[in-house]
C-alpha cells in the first residue's frame, strides 16, 4: 500500500481559517444562512443560564417562603421565556439546515466549474485527479457529516459553547477559584488524543483516498452496460470480484482502524470526566455540610458545575469536529487555489473566425509531466491556411499530443505556437477554443437532447440548422426513426423514450457537432475508428465538403484515408519522418509506403498469407 510521501504535512489552511472563509463564501453566496446561523447564539446562551437557573428559583421560592402565586408567577415566567427562547432556536435551526442546503449546491457547483476550467494538461495529472477526489469529499454527505456545511455551523456552536462557558465560570467562581481552572484544564488530556486523531488521519488521506476512488472504479466498471459483454465472454467476473474483495478488505481495514482510534480517544475522554467531575462535586458537598452554601446557591452551583463540565467537553468535542470538517475544506480550498500553469493572454477570437488560419509550430517540444523525453522534440511545421494536412504514424508516434498542442489543451514544453501570427498562449483561452471543431476519438454524448449535443446549448439552439448538420453528418435516417426527432434524450435510463447511440452513431454525431460549430479550422482525431467501410467513405465524402475553406487536421491510422489530403506527415518518435502527398510518399519507398504496404495487402487478390506477391 502506497502512503503520502510526507506524512508530516500540515493541511493546507487552518481550522480557523478555514471557518472564516466560509463565513466569508456564505456572505457572498447565501447571506440568510450565516444570519440563521448567528441568529441562534443569543437564544441558546439564554437557554442555558435558564436551565441552571430555573430549579435554584424553584428552591428558593420555597425556602424562602413565598406564597405559592408568587413562586407560580416566578417560575411560569421562566417557563414561558424558556418556551419561547425554544421555539425561536429550533426555527432558526431548521431555516439554517434550509439555507445551508443551497450554499451547500452553490461550493459543488463551484467545485465544478473549477474543474471545467482546470487546464486540460493540468487536469489530466494524476496528482491534480487526486486533489479533486479528495477536495470532492467535501461536497458529499455521508453518516450526518457534510464538511463544507459542518464548518460554519460547528464554528458557531463553538462561539455559543464558549459563551456559555464564560457565563458558568462566573457562576462557579463563587464556589472557590480554583475550580474553573481545574475544570479547564483537565480536558487537555482530550485536546491531545483529538489532536494526535486528526493528525493520523489527515496524513493517512492519500492512501484511503486512492484505494476508494480504485473501488469506486470496479463497481462503476462491473455495473456499466458497455463492460458486460467482454466481461462475459472473457471470465473476468471472478477477476472482478477478487479484485473487488480486495479493495474492500482494505477500505474495511481502514475504518476499523480509525474507529479503533476513535474508541479510545472516547475512553481517554471518559476518564477525564469521571476525575474532573469527582473533585469539582467533591468541593461542593463539602461546603454544604460546613454551612458555607444555602440551599439554593447550592442547587445553582450544582447545576452550574453540572452543565459546565459538559460545556467544556462540548467545546473539545466542536472544536475536534471543526477540525475534522476543515480537513475536507482544507482540501476543498487548496483544489480551487491550484495554481492554473496555463497561457491566458488578451487576444479574442473575433478577428480570427471568418478565414482559415495558418498554424505555425516555431521549435516546439513537450514533455508530459514525469516524463523522462520528450513526446514532441524540436518540432518545426507550418500548416499553411486553407490546408488539409494528414497526421499519419504508429501508436506512440505523438500525433494526439500535437493535436493537443494545436487544440491549446497542452502548452509546449519547449518553443511557440502561433495562429494567424499570433502566438496562442497570448489568446484568452476560451477564446482560443472558438476557433477550433475537433472530433475527438473518444466521444462522449451525454445525457442531453440531440439538438442540445449538436448546438453546445440547453435550451435553444437553431433547430434547422441542428436538423442540416445531423444529415449532413449522415445520421438522417436515424433521426428519421426517432419519433422525438431532434428532442430525443441520448440516454435510455433517464428517458424511457430516449435512445442509445452506437459507437459509430456517437461519432457522427460528434461530427455534426463540429458542422454546426464551423470554426475556421477543422480538427478529426480517427474519426472512423468505429465506422464500417461504408459509413468511414460517406464520412471521408462529408469531411471533404467539411474542410472546404478551412485549415484542417486529420488523423488516422487508415493510410487509404490520407488520399484526399494536400500533404501528409509521417511522426516518428515525436518527430516529422517523412511528408508529401500520398503519391509522393509512395514513391519515397520509405516507413509511410511499408505501413502502406502492410495494410493495403490485406484487400489485394495476390496476398497469401505471409508476402504480397
Amino acid at each position: 500500500m502506497e502512503y503520502e510521501k510526507d506524512p508530516n504535512k500540515k493541511p493546507y489552511k487552518s481550522a480557523l481559517s478555514n471557518a472564516l472563509w466560509s463565513f466569508q463564501q456564505m456572505l457572498r453566496s447565501a447571506p440568510a444562512a450565516l444570519l440563521f446561523l448567528l441568529l441562534q447564539l443569543p437564544l441558546a446562551v439564554f437557554l442555558t443560564w435558564s436551565e441552571v437557573r430555573l430549579p435554584a428559583l424553584v428552591v428558593g421560592a420555597v425556602t424562602a417562603g413565598r406564597s405559592f402565586d408568587e413562586a407560580a408567577l416566578a417560575v411560569g415566567l421562566m417557563l414561558g421565556l424558556m418556551l419561547t427562547a425554544t421555539a425561536g432556536r429550533d426555527i432558526f435551526v431548521k431555516l439554517a439546515d434550509n439555507v445551508l442546503n443551497i450554499y451547500w449546491d452553490i461550493m459543488g457547483a463551484e467545485l465544478s466549474r473549477r474543474s471545467v476550467r482546470c487546464f486540460y494538461q493540468t487536469f489530466e495529472r494524476k496528482e491534480t485527479r487526486d486533489m479533486y477526489d479528495r477536495a470532492a469529499l467535501a461536497t458529499q454527505s455521508w453518516d450526518g457529516v457534510q464538511p463544507l456545511c459542518d464548518t460554519p455551523r460547528r464554528a458557531v456552536k463553538l462561539m455559543e459553547y464558549v459563551l456559555c462557558y464564560a457565563l458558568l465560570g462566573a457562576v462557579i467562581s463563587g464556589v472557590s477559584p480554583w475550580l474553573v481552572p481545574l475544570l479547564t484544564a483537565a480536558p487537555a488530556v482530550n485536546i491531545l488524543c483529538a489532536r494526535a486523531y486528526r493528525k493520523w488521519e489527515y496524513s493517512t488521506r492519500a492512501a484511503r483516498t486512492d484505494n476508494n476512488a480504485k473501488l469506486d472504479y470496479v463497481i462503476r466498471t462491473s455495473g456499466d452496460y458497455d463492460y458486460w459483454k467482454d466481461i462475459r465472454v472473457y471470465g473476468m467476473a471472478g477477476w472482478l470480484r477478487r479484485l473487488y474483495d480486495d479493495l474492500f478488505k482494505t477500505d474495511v481495514d481502514w475504518g476499523e482502524r480509525m474507529r479503533l482510534r476513535q474508541l479510545l480517544m472516547r475512553l481517554a475522554d471518559l476518564l477525564v470526566i469521571l476525575l474532573r467531575d469527582g473533585a469539582a462535586y467533591a468541593v461542593l458537598i463539602a461546603q454544604a455540610i460546613r454551612g458555607e452554601v444555602d440551599a439554593e446557591r447550592f442547587v445553582l452551583y450544582f447545576a452550574a458545575i453540572s452543565s459546565f463540565a459538559g460545556f467544556v467537553g462540548n467545546i473539545v468535542t466542536e472544536w475536534t469536529g471543526m477540525n475534522n470538517a476543515s480537513l475536507f475544506v482544507s482540501d476543498f480550498r487548496e483544489y480551487l487555489d491550484m495554481p492554473e500553469d496555463a497561457p491566458d493572454g488578451s487576444e479574442t477570437a473575433e478577428k480570427h473566425l471568418h478565414f482559415a488560419p495558418e498554424i505555425v509550430f516555431d521549435h516546439v517540444s513537450f514533455r508530459y509531466h514525469g516524463a523522462e523525453a520528450d513526446t514532441i522534440h524540436d518540432l518545426n511545421l507550418t500548416i499553411r491556411a486553407g490546408e488539409k494536412l494528414a497526421l499519419v504514424g504508429l501508436n506512440g508516434a505523438g500525433k494526439t499530443t500535437l493535436v493537443k498542442l494545436l487544440c491549446g489543451l497542452y502548452a509546449p514544453t519547449e518553443g511557440e505556437i502561433r495562429l494567424g501570427g499570433v502566438p496562442v498562449r497570448d489568446f484568452k483561452r476560451e477564446e482560443y477554443y472558438k476557433l477550433f471543431s475537433p472530433v475527438f476519438q473518444d466521444a462522449r454524448a451525454g445525457c442531453f437532447s440531440i439538438l442540445e449535443c449538436v448546438s453546445g446549448q440547453l435550451s435553444g439552439g437553431d433547430r434547422e440548422r441542428a436538423e442540416t448538420c445531423v444529415r449532413r453528418a449522415g445520421l438522417g435516417s436515424k433521426l428519421d426513426a426517432l419519433p422525438r426527432g431532434l428532442d430525443t434524450v441520448l440516454d435510455k435510463q433517464l428517458d424511457s423514450e430516449g435512445t442509445e447511440l452506437s459507437g459509430g452513431e456517437t461519432q457522427k454525431l460528434m461530427l455534426a457537432r463540429a458542422i454546426y460549430k464551423d470554426a475556421p479550422a477543422l480538427v478529426l482525431d480517427e474519426p472512423t475508428a468505429a465506422l464500417d467501410p461504408i459509413a468511414e467513405n460517406e464520412v471521408y465524402l462529408q469531411y471533404n465538403a467539411m474542410a472546404e475553406g478551412k485549415t484542417s487536421v486529420f488523423i488516422s491510422h487508415r493510410l487509404a484515408s490520407t488520399r484526399f489530403c494536400d500533404r501528409i506527415l509521417f511522426l516518428q518518435n515525436g518527430r516529422i519522418a517523412e511528408q508529401g502527398t500520398h503519391a509522393e510518399l509512395l514513391a519515397l519507398g520509405g516507413e509511410y509506403s511499408r505501413l502502406f504496404e502492410i495494410q493495403s495487402c490485406w484487400y489485394r487478390d495476390d496476398y497469401k498469407g505471409g508476402e504480397a506477391e
